[in-house]
């Protein structure tokens, strides 16, 4: 600790350099500090930046005590008068809480002082409704409150319209119906432009509460009143199909745990949140809980559940020194487990990310919309205001009010409502959204708009061999055993030394005795043998048993008299004293490969397989596959130099990998696609496109949407902008009512919110 320094000045600096924190709280008492921040921050990089501040006085240490929240944190420092009395940094006020602890916070804090100071408030924002996914039930529930509000407004309306036309327009029961659709209408609207509001950033919808508000004093309820419902229900459109995004999104994946159980150094349990899981660790998983965080096995047998992840609805067997895989499910055992990343880096953490990435990220054309949007919506309200001088002072006609024809102020309205960009603004992120929640629900990971855009764009498709085309996992093909053995017996001997090993070739041995129904006898003495295979003894056999290449029997005669297998075969030698023979095993092809390369074939897309296998290995799968077009023996340059190859000839790529060395070709793709959530992280750092659950066909159903997103944000954007400019040039014309107006404006939105929900049903063929 540096008894220069003080941790409330230090921790005021940087609460003040920093937008995305609203406060910081100093306990005295207990010593801790915790932090507060704004909405839709990026709290991980904040939370670094601020800790590091901490750690200037001690370093720092999570509060573990039973029933702290995860995000306080241990400190030296006491509140002192030197920090209290100081000056702040502008902007910054500090408060006393109890006379232990204090809050520093920002002024435009929403629980900082409600007044503002001229110098300090900028000028609002100008930009469309933001289009957002809420992220717990409030939010996915939040449009069945808007809905009830439009429905409401629309009842009252209507009984508002037939009591005036019954009685007369100034009747009280008109009034009362007409007030009560319009507070109904513009509960919810308004709600969400007041936190905007808060924000300093002025929505475009708020012109319309105005305009409606601007029809009822002039006496016009009911063009107000019709906006309003229109307005309202639309907006309850789009909450439902955002709400229905979320949830095809959270359905990928269970609830994550919220606390698991922590051993100390003397094996005693206690319940601890998962934010406090740091590497190395050590916790206690029973059966049916879920694994928190990624982890290895220290002691216990089970069976997890990883479908979730992989797709793959078998369960994995699990015993120690194997990994377990976050959001996945721990099915018979009870485990102990190391801790081998924290929650925050977790492969379940790593999807999340990825998904929060990709909602928001922007497509290139909704960039441009975003644009274009700002800068429209400033030359409408100046148009509008220019149409009333034109149509008060130049055309004569009433400024306000007047019996006999419609006034200047409310052929402006007009003209600001049918002007309103709306539909345009949502044309294209509503289109991207449900693109990117109708590609989750089936395994399949858009990482943004720009992805969903550039996929539909791809006329080659470059498929790497291994672990793509094929599983990148070995089957056993036959067991061949020498005079005077059995295949049965040599496969059981290998199976038992196989049986400690998670090498690919022996998990196929093991699985391969399974199948056939054999008993696996027990071994001891186990030893693995770097570079050549595994040795061992075996229940019931008084020799050693070996299991590997050729070079380990490299002093032995029987080898020499069985041939060499053939290309893209792979074996190993078995032998226990009399006992030998050997085991062929080939690497598994998808069986969703050779339909996938049909269904891309009559797409018109051209398809090469890239191998670093030998020509001769290459050619079989081709063969076996139907593929008519292959590259072998390349190096990941090679890779690279082929893809750069096709783009200068002006050809748009699609790479399919899943390993390490693909990732240098799928950095130069048009497009980037990854194989699998348990692919490396430097596909997932690459990849455009992911395939969560591991499944090659997900490919061809991945383009397909994409193609079907291209075409809903065409139309999307051909019907709000053809509807906008009839409205307008009509407007400007001649006179329009503002009720047909606001059916027009309104409709057009309401039409491209339920085109765009069309993804979330399409079915590729």
């Amino acid at each position: 600790m540096n008894n220069d320094r003080c941790l409330i000045q230090d921790m005021a600096v940087a609460l003040a350099a920093d937008p995305d924190v609203k406060a910081v709280r100093l306990d005295a008492r207990d010593k801790q500090v915790s932090f507060a921040f704004m909405p839709h921050a990026d709290e991980a990089a904040s939370k670094k930046r601020l800790l590091a501040v901490v750690a200037l006085h001690k370093p720092v240490m999570p509060d573990c005590t039973p029933g702290a929240k995860p995000d306080i944190f241990k400190v030296a420092c006491e509140v002192c008068d030197r920090g209290t009395g100081a000056s702040l940094p502008k902007g910054i006020v500090l408060k006393r809480v109890d006379g232990n602890s204090v809050i520093l916070e920002k002024e435009s804090c929403p629980t900082g002082p409600t007044f503002w100071k001229w110098s300090q408030f900028g000028w609002p924002k100008l930009s469309a409704r933001a289009v957002t996914v809420g992220s717990d039930e409030h939010d996915l529930n939040e449009w069945k409150h808007a809905m009830a509000f439009a429905v409401v407004c629309g009842i009252f309306t209507i009984t508002a319209f037939v009591l005036e036309k019954s009685f007369s327009p100034t009747a009280w029961q008109a009034l009362v119906a007409y007030a009560i659709a319009y507070l109904a209408g513009a509960w919810h609207p308004a709600e969400e432009i007041w936190e905007l509001l808060k924000k300093r950033v002025l929505d475009v919808h708020f012109l319309m509460l105005c305009v409606a508000a601007g029809a009822a004093l002039i006496g016009h309820y009911w063009e107000g009143a019709m906006l309003l419902f229109l307005f309202s229900f639309s907006g309850a459109l789009e909450h439902l199909a955002m709400a229905r995004t979320q949830r095809e999104i959270q359905s990928l994946f269970k609830a994550a745990p919220k606390e698991t159980t922590v051993l100390d150094a003397s094996g005693q349990e206690r319940r601890v949140p998962v934010e406090q899981l740091s590497a190395g660790m050590t916790i206690r998983v029973r059966p049916g809980e879920q694994f928190a965080v990624d982890a290895a096995i220290l002691t216990g047998t089970s069976a997890a559940d990883e479908s979730n992840l992989t797709g793959e609805a078998i369960p994995v067997e699990k015993k120690p020194g194997d990994s377990v895989f976050s959001g996945t499910l721990n099915l018979w055992g009870s485990l102990d487990l190391k801790v081998t990343r924290g929650v925050s880096e977790s492969s379940l953490a790593k999807i999340i990310t990825l998904i929060k990435e990709a909602q928001e990220s922007k497509a290139p054309a909704q960039r441009f919309t975003d644009k274009f949007g700002t800068t429209y919506t400033y030359a409408i309200l100046g148009l509008s205001l220019v149409m009333f001088l034109v149509w008060w002072l130049i055309m004569g006609h009433p400024a306000f009010t007047s019996a006999a024809e419609p006034s200047a102020f409310y052929r402006a309205m007009t003209l600001l409502v049918v002007a309103s960009p709306c539909a345009l603004v949502l044309s294209i992120p509503s289109a991207i959204l449900a693109g990117i929640a109708a590609g989750a629900r089936r395994g399949i990971l858009f990482r943004g708009g720009a992805a969903i855009e550039k996929l539909a764009e791809i006329n080659r498709v470059a498929l790497d061999k291994t672990g793509t085309l094929t599983t990148g996992e070995m089957e056993v093909m036959t067991v061949e055993a020498c005079p005077g053995s059995n295949p049965d017996e040599v496969l059981r001997l290998a199976a038992a030394l196989a049986h400690n090993s998670s090498h690919p070739v022996s998990r196929a041995i093991v699985k391969s005795l399974r199948t056939r129904n054999l008993e696996l006898p027990a071994s001891t003495d186990f030893r693995s043998l770097t570079g050549n295979g595994l040795e061992g003894t075996v229940t019931g056999y008084a020799s050693p048993v070996r299991l590997g290449r050729r070079t380990l029997f490299a002093n032995e005669a029987w080898p020499k008299a069985i041939p060499e297998p053939e290309v893209g075969i792979s074996e190993t030698l078995v032998q226990c004293g009399a006992v030998s023979g050997r085991i062929l095993l080939r690497d598994t092809i998808r069986e969703t490969s050779a339909p996938l390369l049909k269904r891309l074939y009559s797409a018109g897309l051209k398809v090469t397989m890239l191998t670093g296998d030998r020509q001769e290995a290459a050619e079989r799968v081709a063969s076996q596959l139907g593929l008519r077009e292959f590259k072998a023996g390349l190096h990941p340059e090679d890779k690279v130099a082929a893809i750069k190859a096709w783009s200068a000839a002006g050809e748009k790529v699609a790479m399919v990998g899943d390993g390490v060395n693909d990732a240098p070709s799928l950095a130069a793709a048009h497009v980037a696609v990854g194989m699998g959530m348990r692919g490396s992280d430097a596909v997932l750092e690459q990849a455009d496109v992911v395939l969560m659950q591991d499944r090659l066909d997900n490919f061809y159903i991945a383009y397909k949407l994409s193609a079907m997103a291209r075409q809903i944000i065409r139309q999307n954007v051909g019907i709000s902008l053809g509807v906008l400019v009839i409205l307008v040039l009509s407007a400007l014309g001649s006179f329009v009512p503002l009720t047909l107006g606001v059916i027009g404006h309104e409709g057009s939105t309401v039409i491209v919110v339920l085109n765009s929900l069309r993804l979330l049903f399409y079915k590729p063929e």
